[in-house]
């Protein structure tokens, strides 16, 4: 018994070991198998990874190569845009100096032009020559010719530089040109003395002119009671009316007017209206008489338009019936196309009727 008990323990033993043994092969094959669609799988994720990491690549290579030639043309441009405004700068640049060369020249130029007229005005005669070409220019650009005359030479023998031929009472009016120019110009150099000086011999110079012009240019039932003193420089006429008040009190108490070119160019401009008034008034039976023709050409126009207006008014009442005939004949045309014309009606059978002939009450005797 007891060997059979040591004979079946051992065999249960030996079944336990094969069955763990077969366990053991069992689990090695599935562990096998395990690491084997472990590996599969690790390596299909990772060919997998691999790809999705090429496409990624390639995906973020074209975007970057997109995005590096968007700023690569962005950069052009604006290195364009950046090189034309530059170039505009630098041709307007040019420009402007050129236009300051020229600049220059012209100011060079008007320079020794000025030093020219200084060395010009330094002579008498030149000043003198200078005020009366002035003069005549603002004479000749506002009044017609027929109303002035330069270098006139009155009963007296002596010539004024212009006399305005104006209407009576003011006749002839004498305008002559003074250009006190070199005691002006030492007023304002040297020391207070010699200012001084200056300013008495520029005063003494204005009476001088005034008492001139005011005994050669004014004369009885030939000129008119006034005459004009042209200075030709606004500054001087400043100086006087501002700083002299006694010289040009002085000269309008002799009855010389001192007058610069703007003032001169008011009063040249006043008398070409009063010429212009003068001349209206003259032609005024003219004026009327063309008013007259005038009245008579707008009446005759009337009286044409009237009739014109009725034609107007006849003809659009014409196209207006002609339009009413028009839309009936187009009417009837739409019922002739539609079929719709009324059929003519039938004519009345006339039945037979006796016809009994009654006596004629106008015979004697019928009944």
């Amino acid at each position: 018994m007891a060997e059979a008990a040591i004979v079946l323990a051992l065999a249960g033993l030996a079944l336990g070991i094969w069955l763990m043994l077969k366990i053991q092969s069992t689990l090695e094959g599935k562990h096998r198998q395990m690491l084997g669609d472990l590996h599969d799988g690790l390596t299909k994720q990772g060919d997998r990874l691999g790809g999705q990491l090429t496409e990624l690549r390639e995906a973020i290579a074209g975007k970057l190569d997109a995005r590096l030639d968007q700023i690569s043309n962005r950069v052009s441009e604006r290195l364009d845009e950046g090189f034309k405004k530059t170039n505009e700068t630098f041709v307007s640049v040019m420009q402007r100096l050129a236009t300051i060369d020229e600049a220059q020249k012209k100011i060079d130029l008007l320079t020794g032009s000025v030093v020219s007229l200084q060395e010009l005005l330094g002579d008498k005669k030149s000043r003198g020559t200078f005020g009366e070409v002035q003069l005549e220019a603002l004479v000749r650009n506002v009044l017609p010719p027929n109303a002035f005359e330069l270098q006139y030479t009155l009963s007296n023998g002596t010539r004024v530089d212009c006399a305005l031929r104006l209407p009576a009472p003011t006749g002839l009016v004498c305008v002559d040109s003074k250009f006190p120019l070199e005691n002006y110009n030492r007023m304002f150099e040297g020391s207070d003395a010699e200012r001084a000086l200056a300013k008495k011999q520029f005063r003494m110079d204005l009476r001088k002119h005034v008492d001139a012009i005011a005994s050669k240019y004014i004369i009885d039932n030939e000129t008119s009671d006034g005459a004009v003193m042209f200075v030709p420089a606004e500054a001087v006429f400043a100086e006087i009316h501002a700083y002299h008040a006694e010289v040009v009190d002085y000269a309008q108490a002799k009855r010389v007017w001192i007058v610069s070119p703007t003032t001169l160019m008011a009063v040249l401009n006043t008398a070409r209206a009063v010429l212009k008034d003068v001349e209206t008034r003259k032609q005024i039976h003219v004026i009327k008489d063309a008013l007259g023709r005038l009245g008579v050409d707008f009446r005759r126009f009337d009286e044409r338009m009237k009739k014109l207006a009725d034609h107007i008014r006849q003809a659009h009442q014409d196209a207006e019936d002609v339009q009413t005939s028009s839309r009936k004949i187009s009417q009837q045309f739409m019922k002739i196309e539609a079929a719709e014309i009324d059929a003519p009606a039938p004519e009345p059978k006339i039945s037979s009727v006796k016809v009994v002939r009654l006596p004629d009450e106008r015979k004697p005797g019928s009944a």
